[in-house]
């Protein structure tokens, strides 16, 4: 039978649950379990891909076309488990399944109430992620224990230890220990306070997480230990991380929690724990050779969050080659003020990053303008291969106030416009592209290249304006080629310059295929040109 690991927070918010349960799944593969990771999240909304980044962090493409919070991204650069539909929940999608029942009459006329009916579908829908195969499941339950938003969820896993029995599932809390500098002290009390709170809910955890700025002594430990029931062995000591997210997996084992988790799930078919590629990893980021710096252009440029992906695949690329990333992040809004654009002549290279929805792209085509004439390596994702487009259509084929008809309904050039299911330039309508699909490669291209002349590809798409077709014969007759394309070769996937030294925009995300020990071959690609350029 499956075991199952519940992963809770406490005194406060963002203490990187996401990142926990990533390191945890991780910890628990390279012990030759099969991992699933999912995560259940406290608010309302029914569709993430409808959150602000803003507010809430970008939004993760899964191969099925789920959106998700960003600490999916975390599971799949961690971990190698795959991520589906039923990876991802939130309170307004349980509500909806508990409604469309309802009103389908499959409750016979039963009061609806948030117990039993709200904590079995959550119940049902973590069972529904166990596979015939799967070793352990790692539930991550979002919010704070103590909102309000969360007790259903907290309900929902205390029974859930009656269904499948004690033995078969294991309670985390992670938690603040704060350290009063004044003081010079460590405060247990808040974790105290939080566990406390658990156990009204009637949730005994087995073990804690203790985020800390300064090292936990065994007193301490034995400390928290005894007032929160547990073990001096299960306070597992978490410390800041000032250099790197990928030095919590190391952490964590040295702490011992693998072996901890594997005793109390009684789990015996497992093997030794290597991390040496992990700790190679570490040791690349610590000792850089070379240093480029890398400028990124989007609306929402002052929420590293917002770009979370984007970031870590520049880092993993920049481990790769050995080189420390420096990314500067530039709102689009600001790129047209002449210390903007300065900034931009100095970088080693560009991205104009994706976009959903409204979008300043008057400073995405300057930075493509700035990239273009001054043979800065450039990529553009998503939105950032369409303003490619754009500005090469007003700049170089002179096609005066080109547009895209999502920002200019009335553009007299609509180079990027809805398609129909012809993929013929229409004003009625256009199918959204989410979730991954085949891309294929020009013969002799350089993205064909950049895959190691693999000639297909299965990426990430959200989009649903596309390149117009009725333009395509301008283009083709130009120094932009259409290197990417739909498998029937009428959907434009991507572009690159021939008469430029690193040139290339794509129409899918291949931030959301990096890994940090497999790097996507773009974004490796692109820091390879920019080390070039900053010697």
């Amino acid at each position: 039978m499956a075991k199952f690991i519940f992963v809770t927070g406490g005194v406060v918010s963002s203490l990187g649950k996401g990142l926990t349960c990533a390191s945890i799944g991780m910890l628990l593969e390279r012990r030759g379990l099969n991992v699933r990771l999912q995560k259940f999240d406290p608010y309302i909304n029914v569709d993430s891909g409808l959150l602000s980044p803003a507010q809430h962090g970008e939004v993760y493409v899964l191969d099925d076309g789920t959106t998700t919070d960003l600490d999916l991204g975390h599971y799949e650069r961690f971990t190698n488990t795959k991520l589906t539909w039923d990876s991802s929940w939130t309170t307004g999608q349980i509500y909806q399944r508990v409604f469309e029942k309802e009103r389908r009459g499959e409750y016979q006329g039963t009061t609806i109430q948030v117990i039993p009916h709200i904590t079995n579908e959550i119940k049902q829908c973590i069972m529904r992620i166990v596979g015939l195969d799967t070793d352990v499941v790692i539930t991550e339950i979002g919010g704070t224990v103590g909102d309000i938003e969360s007790l259903p969820h907290m309900e929902a896993i205390r029974q859930f230890a009656l269904d499948v029995g004690k033995e078969n599932c294991l309670y985390i809390h992670l938690t603040l220990i704060p350290f009063l500098k004044a003081a010079k002290e460590l405060k247990t009390k808040p974790t105290q306070y939080s566990v406390g709170q658990l156990r009204q809910i009637g949730i005994q955890p087995d073990i804690l997480i203790c985020r800390t700025e300064v090292s936990l002594s065994q007193d301490e430990r034995a400390k928290i230990g005894l007032f929160c029931n547990i073990s001096t062995d299960a306070v597992i000591e978490e410390k800041d991380k000032d250099f790197s997210i990928y030095e919590v997996p190391l952490s964590l084992m040295e702490n011992k929690l693998d072996q901890l988790l594997v005793d109390k799930l009684h789990i015996t078919n497992v093997v030794s724990l290597d991390l040496s590629d992990w700790r190679e990893l570490v040791s690349k980021l610590r000792n850089p050779q070379h240093e480029v710096k890398v400028a990124v252009v989007g609306e929402f440029a002052g929420y590293r969050d917002a770009y979370k992906s984007t970031y870590e695949a520049l880092e993993h690329a920049g481990v790769q080659c050995n080189t420390q990333v420096r990314v500067l992040w530039i709102p689009s809004r600001d790129v047209l003020q002449s210390e903007m654009r300065y900034e931009l002549n100095k970088a080693n290279a560009i991205i104009v990053s994706g976009s959903f929805g409204e979008s300043e792209i008057d400073g995405k085509i300057e930075s493509v303008r700035i990239a273009r004439e001054n043979n800065i390596p450039f990529l553009g994702i998503g939105l950032g291969m369409q303003v490619a487009i754009i500005e090469f259509a007003r700049n170089v084929l002179h096609l005066e106030n080109a547009n895209s008809t999502e920002y200019d309904k009335d553009t007299p050039h609509p180079v990027i416009a809805l398609l129909d299911e012809h993929h013929t330039y229409t004003r009625n309508g256009g199918k959204l592209k989410i979730g991954a699909d085949t891309t294929v490669f020009k013969l002799g291209s350089r993205v064909h290249d950049i895959y190691d002349k693999n000639q297909l590809a299965y990426e990430r798409f959200r989009h649903r304006y596309e390149f117009n077709n009725q333009y395509r014969q301008q283009f083709e007759r130009s120094e932009m080629q259409f290197s990417a394309t739909s498998p029937d070769s009428l959907l434009v996937q991507g572009i690159e310059l021939s008469n430029h030294n690193w040139f290339v925009g794509v129409q899918y995300h291949p931030e959301f295929k990096s890994q940090p020990t497999k790097p996507h071959p773009l974004f490796k690609a692109l820091i390879n040109a920019a080390i070039k350029t900053s010697q």
